[in-house]
Parts: structure tokens; C-alpha cells; sequence
């Protein structure tokens, strides 16, 4: 691991904001059941770890300087101890440091105990703690038997070969030993935690000046009749109902849906509230749900229809409804509807919309010629949009369309989830002509790992793989794709001259969202350069999505099995039509 300088350890903290601490409980005192969620939003608490001898909880951040330096060292003293009968725990209670930003930090580290995040700073009120790394070591009976720093060795202007005094370690033999502690407290150099300002924002905040824009921006795209949200949110009323609930997504970053690390990349589709539009929504609720007055309501939303991609040119929709059985597993059925295009087409948008919600659970639609495979042999996928529970159309920049053949036919996959009644569903495609024969012609390529195995029990497996590009390109999008096991995902370039970067990262990868990430800017790669797609799988028991964790699993259709698809969408820079 490289190290800051110590003058640049220095300014970070002194350049903190120093917030006020409530006192933390003395060496003896007994510390409460606490319930926090770990790093792929899995609950997780003192009670979750039977029989230990003793803990250690220790508070972290992503950015602190002696906090990342003391990384290694508590990683070590878990190897050391975790055969012994100690579990240690790491805490991120700093507001800024987002879900993702921690997540990632804790998965580029290597961190193998949980971390764990505290969204709003109880736990760290609860034990008092002031900055990072601050650690507690508990006993069986979880009484703090040591509080303080990790050991000597680096500080506030300083840092040493080795430490001269290893406290926590000391501690811990002990504690494990049946003494009592002999340093039993001492001061903690580090970061203050980052807490919540009292108020969040200055002011009355009200529905009509303000939640109403935010919600209009950020929520009724899937929150409204007809689309993915459970509630409606086009209201006063829909969203104070909701309130309880809304405030416990948006304190969890759970909503909206948005799982790309903000280091990589920027997104024309991010959907992540900003700090300022988190506090505001967080203190209307803590407020009481003002309404406010009618008149600084702005005008409804508009939606076309309920299309994403506005009104389309035409919809092509199955020729026939199709009856879904109340239960069983169904495999993939294909649908061909003829679009009657006579002539070559050019596609600037598209979007599928599933007939039944409640028993589609995706859809691929493709273009297919007579006599033509549907994927070439280096992944090009003859494809023209796909759905799931996310964000998914396809959308093109002038100049750029897909191309669908005079005599083609598209074919809808459709992938149906019994639901204990018997359904009916009829689903579509909607489509908007390009105005002209566009300069590049999109491509789509599946980036897929169909060698994938991923061995029983294995908690972290990683599985890669590589596309070289054949001449230089453009990359509008990305779309990782795993199943229920899958928990992050990232693409890396290597490009000829040997620099390497990463285009994209989820940390926190969610089956129940498959989001398409579309670049601001498309990304320009030079001929020669070779992505790598890289996944990880939970296979153990310890993943509650996990169908059989004693099971080898391989890449196949059904959500059981896995897949490493890297959905890809492109132009060549040279003019393709």
C-alpha cells in the first residue's frame, strides 16, 4: 500500500470540520445489540455472531489518511484472532461517505470481515465515538474492556518503522487470557466522523415548493401508475402516506436505484440524490410533511403515454396474448412479430414494455434475418432493446441508430415468472425512427463468460472476460449482468500503450435492478485495446439470495444458474452503415 506524506496526513485532518461528540462510555460499561447492513446490504449485528470470546468493532472511513494506513494491520490482527474466537467489525458512520464510496473501499482492500454501514450515526453515538480508526473491544458479555487507538505507530505528524506499543493486540491477549486489561483506555488520532448537521437545512420545507420538483425529477419516472414503482408518487397525499417509508430508502441509499461508484465514469442516466436533495427530502419528512401552498406547486409532469423514450413512431406488439400458467417453471418462450420494413430501417430509440409486470420478469427483443445466427462468433449480438426491473431502453445520440434490415423480423424472448394465478401478458416494442441514415452504425455485443463456474461455498469468486478491439471505437454503454449471486462488477481497459483504466464500477451489483450505465461523453478506445469485464459471486450460505450454496453453478438461462453477460453497446469510429 502506498503512503501520504505526513504533511498531507496533517492538512486532511486538520482540514476536517469539528464536530461536537457525546461522551463515550467508560471502560465496564455494557454496549447495546446494534443492526447495521454490510457491504452488499446484508443485516448484520452483534447477535448475528454466536460464541465469540470478544469483539472488535472499530469505526473506519474511505478517505483518512491513518484509517486507510491502519488497514493492513487490523486485516492481520483478523487472521491473527478470528481462529481464537474474536470477530471483528468495521463501522462507517461518516455522512460522507456514501453506501457505494464504502462498499468499494472495503472490496479494493480486501477487507475480509464485515463492514457495515451506520446511515445515520447511531452506532457511533452509541459508543461514543469520535474519529477514524477509534476501536472497542468487547468481551463475550459485550462489555468494553478496551477503548482507544490501534497502536503507536503512525499519528498526527508522525509514523514509525513499528509500533513501540501494540495496544489493541495486548488487549486482546488479555482479555483472551482472562486478565484484566492493563491500558485499559487511550486517546485516538484520526479523522473526526463525519455527522449530520441539526438542522439538515435552514427552513420550513413543504411539499409544493419543494418535494414536489424533487419527486418530479428523481421519483415519477417509475413511481406512478403502470410502472415499476409499488406506490404512485404523483401527489401531496401519495407521498406523506409514504413518508415513513421513503425516508428509510432514501437514509439507505436504497432509492433511487443507483449502484455505479462516482469515480468511474460519468452517466447521462445517474439517478443518485445529491447530498442536497437527500437532506431536503429526509428533513420534510423529520419536518412533519409540511404540504405548503398550492400555488408554488409546479405543473404535472408529463409523460408520453407512459414511454421512457417519448411517443413512439410505431409499437409492435405480440401477435397474441400469451397464457402464463399459475405455477411451474417456464423456459424462454420467443415470440415473432413481422414489422413489415421493406426497407433498410434506422432506429434512434427503442423500448420494450411488458404486457403483465407482475409475471414478465425480462425481455430481449431481437432482429433476425432468415438463415443468420442472432449472435456472430465475437459476441455481436443482433439485438434492438431489452427490459427488466431498471433502465433500459435505448436511446441514440444523432448520428448514431441501429439498423434493422428490410425483411427482418423481430423476435421477442420472453422470460415469464408464475405467480400463483394464471396471467395473461402481451408485451411490445416501441420504436423512433432516425431522421436520416446516421453516420455510425450501434452495435451490441453480449461480453459473455459462458465458461463460468463457480465452485460451492466459494464467497468471493471472481470470473473474467476479455473483447480486444479490432479497430478504434466508441463506447455509449455498459449493462453487467449476473444472477442471484452476482455482488459486483467492473470493466477495466488496457490500452496499447499498456495504461490501464476503469471505465466502470458497481460495487454493489443488484439482481432486482439491472441498470444500463450510458456514458455522458462516449468513450473513444483506441484499436488493440482489450477490455476486461470482471464479476464476483457469492456462492456460500452466507448470500440470502442464494438458491444452493453447495451447488457448482454454471452459466445458464434460469436465475438459479449464473451468467456473466457484459452487455455492451458501441460504434466503430470509422463510418459503418
Amino acid at each position: 500500500m502506498s503512503q501520504l506524506p505526513i504533511c498531507a496526513i496533517v492538512w486532511t485532518l486538520l482540514a476536517l470540520p469539528q464536530t461536537p461528540q457525546g461522551k463515550a462510555p467508560a471502560p465496564g460499561a455494557p454496549v447495546a445489540n446494534f443492526a447495521l447492513q454490510d457491504i452488499h446490504r446484508r443485516p448484520r449485528s452483534l447477535d448475528t455472531f454466536k460464541d465469540k470470546k470478544a469483539f472488535v468493532v472499530v469505526f473506519i472511513g474511505t478517505e483518512c489518511p491513518l484509517a486507510n494506513l491502519y488497514v493492513p494491520t487490523l486485516i492481520d490482527l483478523h487472521k491473527e484472532y478470528a481462529a481464537k474466537g474474536v470477530q471483528f467489525l468495521a463501522v462507517n458512520s461518516n455522512l460522507q461517505d456514501s453506501f457505494i464510496q464504502m462498499s468499494a473501499h472495503a472490496q479494493e482492500r480486501d477487507i475480509p470481515f464485515p463492514v457495515l454501514k451506520d446511515f445515520d450515526q447511531k452506532a457511533a453515538d452509541a459508543f461514543g465515538a469520535k474519529r477514524t480508526p477509534e476501536v472497542f473491544l468487547l468481551d463475550e458479555k459485550r462489555l468494553i474492556r478496551y477503548h482507544g487507538r490501534i497502536d503507536d505507530q503512525y499519528g498526527i505528524g508522525m509514523q514509525s518503522e513499528k509500533p513501540t506499543r501494540r495496544d489493541l493486540k495486548e488487549a486482546i491477549d488479555e482479555l483472551l487470557a482472562g486478565k484484566a486489561v492493563s491500558i485499559a483506555k487511550t486517546d485516538v488520532a484520526g479523522c473526526v466522523i463525519g455527522r449530520a448537521q441539526k438542522p439538515r437545512v435552514e427552513g420550513k420545507v413543504t411539499f409544493a415548493k419543494d418535494i414536489s420538483r424533487l419527486m418530479q425529477k428523481r421519483c415519477q419516472e417509475c413511481h406512478r401508475p403502470g410502472e415499476i414503482g409499488p406506490m404512485s408518487l404523483l401527489s401531496y397525499t401519495d407521498a406523506k402516506a409514504w413518508a415513513d417509508t421513503i425516508h428509510e430508502v432514501v437514509l439507505q441509499e436504497r432509492m433511487p436505484p443507483w449502484h455505479a461508484d462516482p469515480r468511474f465514469g460519468k452517466f447521462t442516466n445517474d439517478r443518485h440524490l445529491s447530498r442536497e436533495e437527500r437532506d431536503t427530502l429526509l428533513a420534510w419528512i423529520e419536518q412533519g410533511c409540511a404540504k405548503g401552498d398550492d400555488r408554488d406547486l409546479p405543473e404535472p409532469r408529463s409523460f408520453s403515454e407512459g414511454w421512457k423514450i417519448g411517443k413512439p413512431d410505431a409499437v409492435f406488439s405480440m401477435v397474441d396474448e400469451f397464457k402464463v400458467p399459475a405455477t411451474g417453471v417456464l423456459p424462454y418462450k420467443k415470440f415473432t412479430v413481422d414489422p413489415g420494413f421493406k426497407e433498410d430501417v434506422w432506429v434512434q430509440a427503442a423500448e420494450c414494455r411488458p404486457g403483465n409486470r407482475a409475471v414478465v420478469h425480462h425481455i430481449l427483443v431481437y432482429i433476425q434475418m432468415p438463415g443468420q445466427p442472432i449472435y456472430a462468433l465475437d459476441g455481436t449480438a443482433s439485438m434492438l432493446v431489452g427490459w427488466a426491473p431498471g433502465d433500459m431502453p435505448a436511446l441514440y445520440e444523432p448520428g448514431m441508430a441501429k439498423r434493422v434490415p428490410a425483411g427482418a423480423k423481430l423476435v421477442f424472448e420472453v422470460h415469464y415468472t408464475p405467480n400463483g394465478t394464471v396471467q395473461t401478458d402481451r408485451s411490445a416494442v416501441g420504436v423512433i425512427y432516425a431522421k436520416k441514415p446516421p453516420e455510425h452504425r450501434v452495435e451490441s455485443n453480449i461480453l459473455a463468460n459462458m465458461g463460468l463456474r463457480v465452485p460451492p461455498g466459494a464467497a468471493n469468486h471472481k470470473g473474467q472476460f476479455t473483447f480486444t478491439f479490432r479497430d478504434d471505437a466508441l463506447i455509449l454503454s455498459f449493462m453487467p449482468h449476473m444472477h442471484l449471486r452476482g455482488t459486483s462488477a467492473k470493466y477495466v481497459a488496457t490500452y496499447p500503450d499498456g495504461r490501464t483504466e476503469t471505465l466502470l464500477s458497481v460495487p454493489d451489483f443488484d439482481f432486482n435492478w439491472q441498470s444500463v450505465y450510458r456514458f455522458a461523453e462516449p468513450l473513444a478506445i483506441p484499436k488493440g485495446t482489450k477490455l476486461t469485464w470482471i464479476g464476483w459471486w457469492d456462492n456460500s450460505p452466507d448470500n440470502p439470495r442464494n438458491p444452493d450454496p453447495a451447488k457448482e453453478v454454471h452459466w445458464g438461462l434460469q436465475t438459479w444458474d449464473e451468467m456473466q453477460n457484459g452487455w455492451m453497446e458501441m460504434v466503430w469510429r470509422k463510418a459503418d452503415k
